[in-house]
């Protein structure tokens, strides 16, 4: 009875397929992080190796002074949707600008983190998060 010994190379070769299909879950099982921001900020990210692009679409949306709001609403809806999505990143004065949107999203995934812009220092009164996380630590509004 028990189990059948093998020998050191069979262990091996199982230790090594073991290894390989724990890393091929983990890469399945990844998420990508998404960015709606300024230029400066957006490749900034990119350049950090933080882009994804196929085909049919990317991960990131440059926002600039031509830039329609439907666009921006629409990019952040489609972020939110996508299933390879963990992270939303988006700069907060961008984030004001859609804040109608932000305000009636309540998933946890993916998280939307409100971060600066270099023209544009980061207020905490104004990220909604940290209003939540406020709120709920019972500092009022």
């Amino acid at each position: 009875h028990g189990l059948p010994v093998l020998d050191p190379a069979t262990q091996r070769k199982r230790v090594a397929d073991t290894k390989d299909a724990a890393e091929s879950i983990t890469m399945e099982v990844g998420k990508l992080v998404a960015i709606i921001g300024d230029e400066d900020t957006v490749t900034g990210f990119l350049l950090a190796g933080v882009g994804h692009r196929t085909a049919k679409d990317t991960n990131f949306l440059i926002v600039k002074s031509d830039t329609r709001l439907e666009q921006v609403e629409e990019a952040f809806q489609n972020f939110s949707a996508r299933d390879d999505v963990g992270i939303i990143l988006i700069n907060q004065h961008v984030a004001n600008d859609i804040r109608h949107v932000l305000k009636d999203y309540n998933q946890t995934i993916p998280t939307v983190l409100e971060i600066p812009s270099k023209e544009h220092p980061y207020d905490p009164e104004q990220d909604y998060i940290m209003q939540r996380v406020n709120m709920f630590l019972g500092g009022g509004s």
